[in-house]
């Protein structure tokens, strides 16, 4: 009996192996489309639900007669897009037309599929309208009789239409009918578009929603709608940027209420997500002459419940320096956002530094006042004051110095992305007239830095980036100036390959100067989509009068590699000094290490 009994289960299992065995895959997938460009047949074989199921591995018979089913209504619509509109779709499985097999009779097995299209003509536009159009409304040139009837312009030129409408606050205006008829003896394509703009609308309440930690008066304030402005795009566009921009929120989304109000208002609910509050960075540097750099920071990016800002940073550099020493940074920045208007910032900060560098030490203090405006996406003006405090000892001499300045500083920054410039420039410039105390003179001292960049060949593989920067310390001599006010060249940040801040005015006694220039060159070559290629060439100069007087000059030249993470393109950059001034010390290759371009 347990002998006959085995026997069978043998047998059953043998009887299921071939219920067991996987599916034959799909042996081969044809398209064809005679008299197809290259261009488009890459569309259609790209677009292809069948062949992206084959690309998928999703190959099972239900997989691919799902795709098989859906194939002509997605190869229609795409030759539509191409001006084609009487197009003949064939999609043979195994010979039989796809739409003729019934969803309750799929086959089992598919072994081959096969695309028919005929194109058929190009049907071009015949008569065109839509209506009414706005004042000044600008349609797609490709909208016109004569051109390929492309489904795509079509809706290029509707769109068109009603954001001209919207552009002048026609808020709620929508399409109300539209006529599309080939003629397929004239191969032409008669569209009629009508359209209902309604009233022309003004903002009316902002309303906040998804708020939870920061309090709707201040969304309102940040937003920066005013009630009774006109409603546009623009003005709604600006203030999710607004919002945006204040770091307090992970999405914004302002969302045009569906019906206006009598008084011919309409209101706006400013929807937000709160990022978290809380964040904590950390970074470090390297160079081969003046150390490491350790620095990190806390932030409270929502700290009285109304967007405010507070930043705590501190540094601690020269480790392991060959010149100077250990030196720190601590630093406290409060920013409150949407300060007398939507577009004024205030910020107040608390600095403390010691500097431990070549020629001098030095302890400085700093309180400071500004307020920042902004004017469109790129342009910055920003205005304070600054009380500092500054303890020296250089030369064998200890002095204080104590300074009020009335800084005034420009931006106009278009850059594509600020730590991997690919185009576009970065403009600043500041002016500091201040009034000397202790042991410094009254002066006005200049800065400026200018970047431009410029991306080459296909997806800007090749960038050209180039950097001059200026500076001048008007009025005081050199030692009626604060030390960290003076000028040195030589480092990451003018001159690499030459040591940190090892050119300065020779003295005696040797300082900073009270003038400044630097330019900067790089050939950046991405390899692929992680490692990049940089060579680069620097030069500085450093004189003891604003650019007159005595002067030296010293320049740098070499290459790098860069490595993209998700905060920024990891930097190594290897450097050589081109010409070294006399006295000047270090190695003959210098290294630099940290994220983002060097500038």
């Amino acid at each position: 009996m347990a002998r006959r009994l085995s026997r069978l289960l043998t047998a059953a299992l043998v009887a299921l192996i071939p219920l067991a065995a996987p599916v034959k895959a799909l042996e081969s997938l044809e398209l064809n489309a005679p008299g197809a460009s290259d261009m488009l047949r890459e569309t259609l074989e790209a677009s292809s639900l069948l062949m992206t199921a084959q690309a998928a591995e999703r190959t099972a018979p239900l997989d691919l007669m799902a795709a098989a089913r859906a194939e002509y209504g997605r190869l229609i619509n795409l030759l539509y897009e191409e001006a084609y509109y009487a197009p003949v779709i064939h999609v043979l499985v195994d010979g039989r037309e796809a739409a003729d097999i019934s969803p309750l009779s799929n086959p089992s097995r598919i072994d081959r599929i096969v695309i028919n299209i005929e194109l058929g003509p190009e049907f071009t536009f015949g008569t065109l309208s839509i209506a009414p159009l706005a004042a000044g409304t600008d349609l797609p040139a490709e909208f016109a009789t004569g051109q390929p009837a492309r489904s795509t312009v079509v809706r290029a030129a509707l769109g068109a239409a009603m954001d001209a409408w919207r552009d002048q606050g026609y808020a709620l205006i929508e399409p109300t009918g539209q006529q599309v008829v080939a003629n397929h003896a004239a191969q032409r394509l008669d569209v009629r578009l009508s359209l209902a703009p309604g009233p022309q609308l003004h903002v009316g309440s902002v309303i906040p929603a998804g708020n939870e930690r920061t309090r709707g008066d201040r969304i309102v304030d940040i937003a920066g709608l005013d009630h009774g402005e006109l409603h546009t795009p623009e003005a709604i566009t600006q203030a999710e940027t607004r919002l945006r921009q204040t770091g307090t929120f992970s999405s914004v989304v302002l969302e045009t209420a569906e019906q206006a109000n009598p008084d011919g208002t309409i209101d706006v609910t400013a929807r937000v997500d709160e990022a978290l509050p809380r964040r904590l960075g950390f970074g470090v540097e390297v160079d081969s002459e003046s150390g490491v750099r350790l620095s990190g920071f806390w932030l409270h990016r929502n700290l009285l419940r109304g967007a405010e800002r507070l930043r705590l940073e501190a540094a601690i550099d020269g480790i392991g320096a060959r010149v100077g020493g250990i030196g720190f940074t601590l630093d406290a920045r409060y920013t409150r956002p949407a300060t007398f208007n939507r577009d004024t910032d205030l910020e107040l900060g608390l600095n403390a530094v010691r500097m431990n560098e070549r020629d001098y030490k030095a302890d400085a203090y700093e309180a400071s006042a500004q307020l920042l405006r902004r004017f469109g996406e790129s342009f910055r003006v920003s205005a304070g004051a600054v009380l500092r405090f500054e303890s020296a000892a250089f030369s064998g001499v200890d002095r204080n110095f104590g300074t009020l300045g009335l800084p005034v500083a420009v931006t106009h920054d278009t850059r594509d992305e600020a730590l991997d410039a690919t185009r576009g420039h970065y403009l600043w410039a500041e002016a500091m007239p201040y009034f000397g105390f202790a042991g410094a003179d009254s002066g006005l001292r200049l800065r400026f830095d200018g970047r431009i960049y410029a991306g080459l060949g296909s997806e800007n593989r090749v960038v050209l980036a180039g950097r001059g920067q200026l500076g001048a310390v008007i009025g005081p001599d050199i030692d009626a100036t604060p030390r960290g006010f003076l000028f040195y060249s030589g480092g990451g940040g003018s001159v690499r390959g030459l040591p940190y801040q090892s050119l300065g005015v020779a003295g005696p006694p040797p300082s900073g100067g009270r003038g400044f220039a630097a330019l900067s060159g790089e050939v950046r070559v991405r390899i692929n989509e992680s490692w990049q290629v940089v060579g680069f060439a620097d030069a500085g100069a450093v004189s003891s009068e604003v650019f007159t007087g005595a002067t030296a000059w010293h320049a740098g030249a070499g290459f790098g590699i860069r490595y993209a993470t998700p905060i920024g393109p990891l930097r190594l950059d290897l450097a050589v000094p081109v010409r070294r001034n006399a006295g000047v010390t270090g190695n003959n290759l210098q290294i630099y290490l940290g994220i983002g371009q060097a500038f």
